[in-house]
């Protein structure tokens, strides 16, 4: 899926990079683009930089420290070649301010034409796509009452608000989805 919208070459920021293993792959597949992870966590961030350190990847910067729900990001994400901002099985997984900080925030950074994409499960006209998508939203939801499978839909409305079009969707393994949205 990234190879259909990534351009060659510029820099991709990635949103709740998790452990680092995405960057790390990501970084080795894409060798013209220069891959900036980031967390909110601490025991994330020393992760990513193990995987930084294993997968020895020159476009494999150092994890930044990022609270979506902060509306001041860091400045240096500012660059001037940030092509893309990828969030990959987050917003699910924390409450709704995280999901419209994300939105908030790209669009502070992102030029027009910049990509915004995201991974995970989604629900598509206020339902969700299969039993093991309704099931999984309720464990989370018991979990924590704020977290839960987004509506694309509601997703889509935050993203327009924000100077971003819903360019394309792709279902994939696992019923989650690719939502990739391009700024105006």
């Amino acid at each position: 899926m990234l190879t259909d919208i990534l351009p060659a070459q510029g820099s991709v920021l990635e949103i709740a990079s998790g452990t680092g293993e995405h960057a790390a792959f990501f970084a080795a597949r894409f060798p013209g683009l220069t891959w900036w992870p980031s967390d909110s966590d601490p025991e994330m961030r020393n992760s990513i930089t193990a995987w930084a350190a294993e997968s020895q990847m020159p476009n494999l910067r150092p994890p930044t420290t990022i609270d979506v729900t902060d509306p001041n990001w860091p400045r240096t994400l500012a660059c001037s070649d940030l092509v893309a901002i990828l969030n990959i099985n987050m917003i699910h997984v924390a409450p709704w301010l995280a999901c419209e900080g994300l939105l908030a925030g790209a669009a502070s950074l992102l030029g027009t034409g910049g990509l915004l994409y995201f991974y995970g499960p989604f629900r598509r006209n206020g339902s969700h796509t299969a039993p093991s998508n309704a099931a999984f939203d309720a464990s989370l939801r018991l979990r924590n009452s704020a977290w839960g499978v987004r509506d694309l839909d509601d997703v889509e409305a935050c993203a327009e608000s924000n100077g971003f079009t819903l360019a394309r969707t792709v279902a994939m393994p696992a019923n989650n989805f690719s939502a990739v949205f391009s700024r105006r």
